[in-house]
């Protein structure tokens, strides 16, 4: 009897997305990456893209207060970064591609 390689493994991977939990977001996997840093001017500088390499490009960005109000929003650049003067007290950057694709930093992580 000859085997089917190639249906055999999509048996196979079936089987395993079928019957393993978090197999399914495995195979799926693409986590937003995101860190902000302080430029030497006092400027705040932030790359975004995602783990598997994938453009982040156009994802939105903004910058809030303590209490949640918005003090300025922008985009990803072509270069995968988002710069801004850095504002007085404490705040926030949330990187914003979608349902379960959203970083958040805090002011006091910016190093």
């Amino acid at each position: 009897m000859r085997h089917d390689a190639p249906a055999m493994i999509r048996r196979l991977c079936i089987l395993l997305l079928a019957t393993l939990p978090g197999v399914p977001a495995l195979c799926e996997a693409h986590s937003p990456v995101f860190d902000c840093f302080s430029e030497n001017d006092g400027s705040v500088s932030c790359e975004g893209g995602f783990s598997d390499g994938t453009s982040a490009t156009g994802v939105a960005v903004r910058v809030l207060d303590a209490s949640e109000k918005l003090l300025l929003s922008g985009k990803i650049d072509a270069e995968g970064r988002f710069s801004f003067a850095r504002p007085t007290g404490d705040f926030h950057i949330v990187f914003d591609a979608g349902a379960g694709h959203s970083v958040t930093v805090f002011s006091s992580d910016i190093t």
